[in-house]
């Protein structure tokens, strides 16, 4: 089934602004609620529908993906929707907290387990590396379930207690108007059970913080921008949840002699005029090592030479770039006496009149 546009299911231009986005859901979130339209189907799929809209559009990094490459581009980013109202409620607090003046105006249960927090690294590799594929290694700081206490957060040999103010149910609820309305327990923070002998380590979190050390593959061909997903080694989850993903991000250093346009490779290489008078063989640099060219006589400057093959591989189909050779042809800015004459002789040959210059310094421009 094609998903429909997020601009349209909200009714908005490309051009809203965040409020007018976010003023923009609040209004659907209200017409739809689930409270608002028991048992309709059809609002209960506009009211996820127009959630997940809010969840893209508000987000800048998710906007300008989605802008630039619609729903596919989404993809890489993790996001994929929203599964229950519970996770509606609880990502949009604050919108149901403006609409209704507390917490979402349902029938909430106690703290679920969520998902933990996706990371990002920032690799830089070289193009050699980037051309042939490599596996670097990296230290990510990150959260991951407390050892001492299994991730529970109770000191061993303890275990948490249903918490005395709502009764271990994470919610406590009062009435308005045809509404019943919950707020998160302030005293457990919605877990539903409190912690009498908090873990030693962890204080309480259920989490530390530690060094990982973490192989990440390198396919050949990718280029800066690239991003690889390494799932599960996020920070760790709550209440049992798992854990998020780890995002690297590439970024190709700059190379000393190459420079790359997509998946081919671009190099300047000086010759002499003779040599591009008479023609000749050259060695030329390649990622692999040195190439011969053959250079044909009456060679241009500034021409352009294409060696197949010997660029990037392309990253997601069979094939190689090429490798594109400028040819820059030096002109000496001193010659011996007989290389003066010979190119004297040659002048004569070629029908040119060749006059000593002067010299006594003259003006190159008269102004």
């Amino acid at each position: 089934m094609t998903k429909r546009d997020y601009y349209e299911i909200l009714g908005i231009p490309r051009s809203a602004s965040g409020e007018e986005i976010k003023k923009a859901y609040r209004q659907l979130a209200l017409k739809y609620h689930p409270d608002r339209c028991p048992g309709d189907h059809e609002a209960e799929a506009k009211f996820k529908e127009a959630a997940e809209a809010y969840e893209v559009l508000r987000d800048p990094d998710k906007k300008r993906m989605y802008d630039q490459y619609g729903h596919e581009g989404l993809h890489g980013s993790g996001f994929q929707g929203f599964s229950n109202f519970d996770d509606i409620f609880s990502n949009f607090s604050d919108i149901f907290g403006e609409v209704f003046g507390f917490g979402g105006g349902r029938r909430s249960q106690r703290r679920r387990p969520s998902r933990g927090a996706d990371l990002r690294y920032d690799a830089s590799i070289t193009l050699e590396e980037a051309a042939k594929g490599t596996e670097i290694e990296l230290e990510i700081p990150k959260t991951e379930l407390c050892d001492r206490c299994g991730g529970n957060g109770a000191e061993p040999g303890t275990s948490p207690e249903p918490c005395g103010i709502c009764g271990g149910r994470g919610q406590v609820y009062r009435t308005q108007g045809f509404f019943t309305i919950s707020t998160t327990c302030a005293h457990c923070r919605g877990t539903g059970k409190v912690i009498a002998k908090p873990c030693k380590t962890c204080r309480g979190s259920g989490t530390i913080v530690k060094k990982k050390q973490i192989k990440v593959k390198i396919p050949p061909g990718v280029d800066t921008g690239a991003t690889m997903r390494v799932s599960g080694e996020g920070e760790a989850g709550e209440l049992g949840g798992p854990p998020g993903d780890l995002y690297v991000f590439i970024e190709i250093k700059p190379h000393e002699t190459f420079i790359r346009q997509g998946d081919d490779l671009y190099v300047e290489i000086p010759i002499s005029f003779i040599q591009a008078a008479l023609g000749t063989t050259i060695k030329v640099p390649t990622l692999e090592g040195e190439a011969d060219l053959d250079i044909k006589p009456g060679t241009q400057p500034n021409e352009i030479y294409t060696i197949r093959d010997k660029g990037i591989k392309h990253l997601r189909a069979n094939g190689t770039g090429s490798l594109n050779v400028g040819i820059r042809v030096e002109i000496p800015k001193k010659l011996t006496k007989e290389q003066e004459e010979i190119l004297q002789q040659f002048a004569k040959l070629s029908g040119e009149n060749i006059k000593s210059p002067s010299k006594g310094k003259k003006k190159l421009f008269n102004f």
